[in-house]
Parts: structure tokens; sequence; C-alpha cells
């Protein structure tokens, strides 16, 4: 059964990068130089060090381990892929020639553009009516396997909001940043007295990252506790 995933390194305070930079959004050099760039890569950095990813994008070196493993097991889940544009324009130059992916990634945009292959079965469409329309294409192309949203965060949220997403994994990293990009600030399109339930489902710890599994629930209504009120 077709499920529709995602996953987000977080620092200890739930940024998921440094605050984002003035200028434009698609300069990765930008990124590099600006705010943004030392405080994802600073919560990426169990992913770097993995060999399972560093195999993936042909670099030598990484090590073998249980954070390599859970690497190996999010690529090997995944059927197809939604993502951002954001994270596509980012991306689309580092990735190069033969993508990590290797299977057709939906891209959320309100730009045209014609569809791009590459080598190992990565293509990228992009998709102008809406997340819903893009979850859908990916369910269709990823043939039993899993939709895993590749990011970035403003999607996730998007995508949770929509009540789209059936799994959430966070990587979460023992370090504070203090400020950023946090992966829950709004965007969810809950009020005051309703919240989002999640079921831990599978829990990992390693010295430099826990990993943890939720099952998502549905929209609940949050209610007052008055057990420790005067009877």
């Amino acid at each position: 059964m077709t499920k529709v995933t995602a996953q987000m390194s977080v620092s200890l305070d739930g940024y998921y990068a440094g605050p984002r930079s003035p200028g434009d959004p698609h300069d990765m050099a930008a990124f590099l130089e600006g705010l943004e760039g030392p405080g994802f890569f600073r919560v990426t950095r169990w992913v770097i060090d993995a060999m399972a990813w560093r195999e993936r994008l042909g670099y030598a070196g990484g090590e073998r381990s249980v954070n390599s493993e859970i690497v190996e097991e999010t690529f090997a889940a995944a059927g197809a892929y939604v993502m951002g544009r954001r994270m596509f324009d980012g991306g689309e130059i580092p990735w190069g020639e033969v993508p990590p992916f290797r299977a057709p990634v939906f891209v959320v945009t309100h730009r045209e553009r014609e569809i791009v292959r590459r080598q190992g079965g990565t293509s990228f469409t992009f998709v102008t009516d809406g997340i819903e329309r893009a979850v859908a294409l990916a369910r269709e192309a990823a043939d039993g396997r899993d939709v895993a949203v590749a990011g970035g965060g403003t999607l996730l949220r998007q995508v949770l909001a929509a009540g789209l997403l059936d799994e959430l994994e966070l990587h979460i990293v023992p370090v504070l940043l203090g400020d950023g990009m946090r992966l829950f600030d709004g965007g969810l399109g809950l009020d005051a007295r309703e919240g989002i339930e999640l079921t831990p489902a599978r829990v990992i710890q390693t010295p430099e990252v826990t990993h943890i599994r939720y099952a998502i629930g549905p929209r609940t209504k949050l209610e007052l506790d008055d057990r420790g009120a005067d009877g």
C-alpha cells in the first residue's frame, strides 16, 4: 500500500536551517554564503557522513553505520517524490546528471517548465495545479511503493496541513541553533483549539542524531484537563 511519507533533520529547538537570507531564493551560491547554509549543514551532517548517501551521489568514503542504514532504507522505500520548486532550483546543478532520487519527482511550482530527464531513472515533472495534484501523480508513478515528500519545510507543512501525509520521520540533532527556519512555525491551518495527533512508531538513537518515526493521526479538538481541579 502506497504511503505518503516525509522526513526532516532538525535541531533540538526545531530548526532545519539558519535564518533565510535576503536575495534570490533560487541562488545556490547565495544560500551557501548566506545565513541559512550553516544551520542546514549542521543538522544534516549525519546524512553527509553516511556511506549510503555518499555512494548514492557517487562520492567515496563515509561511515557504514545505523545512520547509513536509515538513509539506505529511506531511498529503497520511495517509488516517487514530491518537492518544492525552491529545493529543485537549489539542487539542480549540485545533483548533476545522476541525481540521487532514481525515480520520478514531481515539483510543486507556479512556473511552468518542460519535464527534465536525468540519468539513473530520475525525472522532474513540474506541477502547476497544486499539491494535491502533485501527490496524486506521484502515487500513480510510485507503483505501490511510498511517495516521499523531499522538502523543503514549507512544502512539508502544506502537505501535512492538507491531510495528505501518512508518516513523518524527524531526525533530531543534539544542537541548539537559536534562530532560523523552524519546521512547524505556523502554516498548518489549525485553530486555537485544534491539534494533529502523532503516534511514535519507531525510535532509533545514535550519538549523532535520534530518529523518530510518527504515524500521522487526525485533527482533533483540544480539551481542557480539569482532573486537578477541586471536586
